[in-house]
């Protein structure tokens, strides 16, 4: 059964509540605020936690850390997002890339957006091609939809000035010995991310076989010209019109068109978009801790569960 822990009596518990999950408080502090909306909760987040077979933990940035003494004071594995540290868990996890990692582990950390958007991406041509070198410039939305508070509102920032970016250093979490060096922008947009990639490969490709490899992964959408998709506007509209819940693209968006290879060097286009690419990563992830399934398994169950593929 699905539990929810919440910290505030907000939309989000309402409709917790309207689709039958039990609702946890997660501050005792804050239960006469859910009393006064008139929402009813099953207990403490103690309670979840030790009624749960596994936690994902997806609060602010820092908290996961804070809470994971909690999570082994009652025996229960957890997952954390990419906002965590890497140093304290377990292992950073990608499904594509390196699943059988978290097999039983006890602290898993599901690593972001963008850095599950480059590891599906570079894991494929490691395999097909072996890469020599990787180059990413990420411009990142200034924040998703609902973070009112984030900017810039008309700027465009380096961010970070230094280099590397975070990106880099997080997917050698997933391939330790990949050399990758990635540079961020901040722009002001909610939509998606958007990556400029350039990968060295070890060996002979032209750009058709390496389209046809990155056709065949499942987590992959590489978009048709015909579809006239030129940016990240016409991608959530696209998601909204086959019917996608909040308009979320689990996939990587590449640009078919953008496949360019000069020599040995790749170059392409991809957008990931921040709200949805992680949700089956997180699903594959409980597997993996509870040793429900193998990779292949869990990652063709998730998909078609989700109805992946667009």
């Amino acid at each position: 059964m699905l539990r929810v822990g919440i910290n505030r009596p907000n939309f989000e518990a309402e409709q917790a509540i309207a689709n039958d999950f039990p609702l946890y408080a997660a501050v005792e502090d804050r239960v006469e605020l859910f009393d006064e909306a008139g929402i009813e909760l099953a207990g403490m987040v103690e309670e979840l936690v030790e009624e749960s077979d596994v936690v994902v933990d997806a609060c602010p940035s820092g908290i996961g850390e804070q809470n994971s003494a909690m999570y082994e004071e009652y025996d229960t594995p957890a997952l954390y997002q990419g906002g965590e540290s890497a140093e304290f868990v377990d292992a950073s996890f990608n499904a594509r890339s390196n699943y059988s990692d978290a097999n039983g582990a006890d602290h898993v950390r599901v690593v972001s957006c963008n850095t599950t958007g480059l590891s599906r991406l570079v894991a494929p041509l490691r395999e097909e091609y072996g890469v020599e070198k990787v180059r990413t410039t990420l411009v990142r939305r200034g924040g998703a939809p609902a973070q009112t508070g984030r900017g810039p509102i008309n700027d465009i920032l380096p961010n970070p000035v230094t280099l590397p970016s975070h990106h880099g250093p997080d997917v050698n979490t997933i391939f330790p010995d990949l050399d990758i060096d990635t540079l961020g922008l901040k722009v002001p947009a909610t939509l998606m991310h958007m990556h400029s990639v350039n990968v060295t490969l070890e060996s002979e490709a032209d750009a058709a076989e390496v389209r046809n490899l990155l056709e065949g992964e499942s987590r992959l959408f590489v978009i048709p010209e015909h579809f006239d998709i030129d940016g990240a506007g016409k991608l959530k509209e696209y998601a909204q019109d086959v019917g996608r819940p909040r308009a979320d693209i689990w996939e990587n968006c590449v640009w078919g068109e953008s496949l360019t290879m000069e020599d040995d060097d790749l170059y392409l286009f991809q957008a990931i978009h921040q709200e949805s690419d992680v949700v089956p990563e997180n699903v594959d992830a409980i597997r993996a801790v509870t040793n429900a399934a193998d990779a292949e398994e869990s990652i063709e169950t998730t998909n078609e569960a989700l109805g992946m593929g667009i």
